[in-house]
Parts: structure tokens; sequence; C-alpha cells
């Protein structure tokens, strides 16, 4: 069992990682449905929250089907995420999770995201401030490093720790990689056999298959894995690799059938959530995974893409099951 603070989850959970305009309601719920243990937000502004930015306060939107749940903050001065805190706090998420590791040049250019790893004492004394605001459980998600040059991630994570941090999910690329390059889970590792280290040390970037989740659980010996890219289009993610976990074998492929339903909710959760024109429109970036293998689709894949209307890619999605009925994929 892997506890954050007081909360239970199975060995080895799999974690939701936040991703912005994709870690919506309409999708945790899918990826919640399909195994994701804890599921995160998309990570919201502090700036925004307190200044009462519409976008940033639909962010705090949770539901119980969701638990637990946590909402991602972001910012780099103190008064503000403090603010923060407390307007958080009365959604009632189950965690509350900073983001030390945001690589976007926007948040970066103000101090926040990745931007703190170029002061690690300004990263404690944030968190320190922040673990004594609430008694909701306060984790961390943050990168290796700045540069190649200044990996102190060990160091960081324990100081992390000492001010009541409750766990910490480390991408394994430096903020100057960006998403390029390939993920480097030892110096992860290097955090996990830290003997000083209680808290759960989550792996996060690369995780693209079930054998890579099981290698970041049997040779590198982390607490568990925080998904992101690889579930884009793909909530089955989850289950497919909690079933190569119990069997040692691929779950069969989804079926188009079950491809088109999980769309077609997805797409009607969006509308319900946040109307036409944004359900239509941040909904557009799963569908290329959604339907993933199949020949010849391109024309169909436009349609949704491109359509504004949702009773269009509705339709879309009705052409594509009278079109391709029967088609098996192949994983």
């Amino acid at each position: 069992m892997v506890k954050i603070d007081n909360i239970e989850l199975p060995d080895f959970p799999l974690l939701l990682a936040p991703m912005e305009d994709v870690s919506d309601p309409p999708f945790r719920a899918l990826c919640k449905e399909q195994g994701a243990d804890v599921v995160y937000t998309e990570f919201v502004s502090s700036e925004g929250l307190i200044r009462n930015a519409a976008k940033s306060v639909m962010k705090l939107d949770i539901y119980e089907k969701e638990r637990p749940v946590g909402i991602q903050i972001f910012g780099a001065n103190l008064d503000s995420m403090l603010q923060t805190i407390d307007i958080v706090s009365a959604s009632n998420p189950d965690i509350i999770d900073i983001n030390f590791g945001c690589p976007v040049k926007k948040v970066v250019s103000k101090g926040a995201g990745a931007g703190i790893l170029k002061d690690v004492c300004l990263m404690e004394s944030l968190t320190a401030e922040m673990v004594k605001r609430t008694n909701i459980p306060i984790t961390v998600k943050t990168r290796l490093g700045w540069d190649h040059d200044s990996i102190k991630i060990v160091e960081v994570a324990e100081r992390l720790q000492d001010v009541g941090c409750k766990a910490i999910a480390i991408h394994g690329r430096t903020r100057a990689q960006m998403y390029k390059g390939d993920a480097d889970w030892k110096p992860i590792a290097d955090v996990k056999n830290n003997p000083r280290m209680h808290i759960p040390v989550f792996g996060n970037g690369d995780i693209t298959s079930p054998e890579k989740a099981m290698e970041m659980r049997d040779s590198y010996g982390l607490d568990g894995a925080m998904i992101g890219r690889a579930s884009i289009g793909n909530p089955w993610f989850f289950k497919q690799v909690k079933h190569f976990f119990k069997t040692g074998e691929h779950l069969a492929p989804i079926s188009l059938e079950e491809r088109v339903e999980a769309a077609r909710r997805h797409l009607q959760m969006a509308i319900d959530w946040k109307g036409e024109t944004l359900g239509v429109f941040e909904t557009r970036r799963h569908y290329t995974n959604y339907f993933k293998g199949i020949p010849h689709f391109k024309e169909h894949r436009m349609k949704m893409v491109t359509s504004d209307a949702s009773k269009d890619v509705f339709a879309a999605f009705d052409a594509v099951l009278e079109k391709f009925a029967g088609y098996e994929f192949v994983e």
C-alpha cells in the first residue's frame, strides 16, 4: 500500500498527470473509470484565482466520483499562493499539488513552475508556508533541475519532505530539455533510495507502454507512475497497465465501438461542463489517438477537428462507426 498522508492507495498507483486543457472533469472521469488511482486538475494560476478569473475558477470544479483528486496550483508570490490555498481549500480537494515543474516560457518567466528551480530556498519556503496554511495534504510535482549542471533533486526532495510535503512526483527531464530527449529515471530512483526519504516518490515522463510502467516499478523501485501524454485520447492506458501487471499479457485491443462511445461521452461531458464552443474545441486533441491505427482516416479526422458544431462531430463519429465496422485494432 502507498499512502499520501492519510490517503490509502494500492501498490504502485497510477496517477493522471495535470495537463493544461486536457485533464478537465470530463477526461478525468473517463480515466478514473479506466483505473486511474489519483487524478489531478489542470494547473491553476494563483494570480488568476485571487483575481477571480473565470477560467481559473472553473478549474476548481471537482466531483465526488473523481476522488481522490488533487488540485494543482502554480505561482511564485507567497501572499498570492497563501490566498490561493484558502480559495482552493473551499473546493475540498483530497490533495493540493504545487507545480514546480512547468517548463513553458510564460510561466517560467514569472519565476513560477520550473522557474523556481533556480531558487531552491524559495521553493522550500513556499512549500513550508503552504503546508502550515491548510490541513489538506500538500504535494509537489517538479523536474530534475533547471539544467544538466544544476540537478540537485535528491537534496531538493529531502528539503521539501522535511517542511511537510506529503509526496513528490518528478519528471525525468530538466527545464532546459523541455520535452526533448529521453526522460532519465535514474535520478528519481536516487531520490527514492535516499534513506532519509519516507514520502512516496512518483515517476513521470516517457511512460508510454505497460512495459515502461513495469520497468519504472521493478527496475527503478518507484512508488507509482504519473501518466501524462500516453493517456491523451487513450483513457484505457491505466487499465492496460494494470492488466499487464496482473497477467503479464497485453489487454485485448479496445474495439471501435468502445472508442466511439468514449469519444461521444467525452464530447458530451465537455459540452455539458464548458459549453458548446469550448467543449468542441478543447476535445479535438484527443481524436487522433482515439482512432489511431485506422487506415485512410484523414478525411474523418479532419471533420472531427475542424467542425465547430457538435452535431457535425457526432455525425463524424456515426460515419466512422458505419464505414469501419468490424475493424480490428492492433496494439
